[in-house]
């Protein structure tokens, strides 16, 4: 499979430039001004929008191509967002520094997505939300995207058991729906919804 800097070093935005419409939905939780982490962020589409709403955003993602591209998105909209190269699996962020974090299709290995996720679920204040969308294990086998390694793939019970006891959720969902995110994700598609908050 290419790296992901060579993915986001061809023409476009492989997923668009428009937010995935989950986060829009759910925005509307976030307090005004939130802090966000938008970790696994790629080529900025959600957390520019996040930016463009008025939150103060740092994109997290192992691509700098991807980063460079969503700090030029940025500047086209006329807002600022930070970002930091990191690998999610050690990535030691501050405690308690963030109102919420975003997980919009960031597949990991199990072997470091757990760690992955305890780590950002710390980040978290009291009250903050975890706000994802991501592929159902029942999209393995399809062709309008996601890992090729139904092991990387979600269901609730695998995120409970990740993000552990400190988040409680308040909105789930497994199902199928219809993608148009670029030409990374589109097509009927088998995903997970997910928002938990910090207790």
């Amino acid at each position: 499979m290419p790296s992901w800097d060579e993915e986001f070093s061809k023409p476009g935005y492989r997923y668009g430039t428009e937010p995935n419409s989950f986060l829009v939905e759910m925005a509307g939780r976030l307090p005004a001004g939130a802090r966000v982490i938008a970790a696994g962020d790629g080529e900025g589409r959600n957390g520019v929008w996040l930016a463009t709403e008025g939150h103060h955003v740092l994109a997290l993602d192992a691509s700098a191509v991807g980063l460079a591209k969503a700090l030029a998105l940025a500047d086209e909209r006329g807002v600022t967002i930070e970002t930091a190269v990191v690998d999610l699996s050690t990535y030691q962020p501050e405690v308690a520094s963030a109102d919420a974090v975003v997980l919009i299709y960031v597949h990991m290995p199990p072997a470091v997505r757990r760690a992955a996720h305890r780590n950002l679920v710390r980040t978290l204040k009291p009250g903050g939300l975890i706000i994802l969308e991501a592929f159902h294990r029942d999209q393995f086998g399809r062709t309008s995207g996601g890992p090729k390694d139904v092991a990387m793939l979600f269901d609730l019970a695998h995120l409970a058991e990740d993000f552990g006891p400190d988040i409680r959720a308040v909105h789930s969902f497994e199902g199928d729906i219809d993608l148009d995110e670029g030409r990374g994700h589109i097509g009927r598609s088998a995903i997970v919804r997910f928002v938990g908050v910090r207790i």
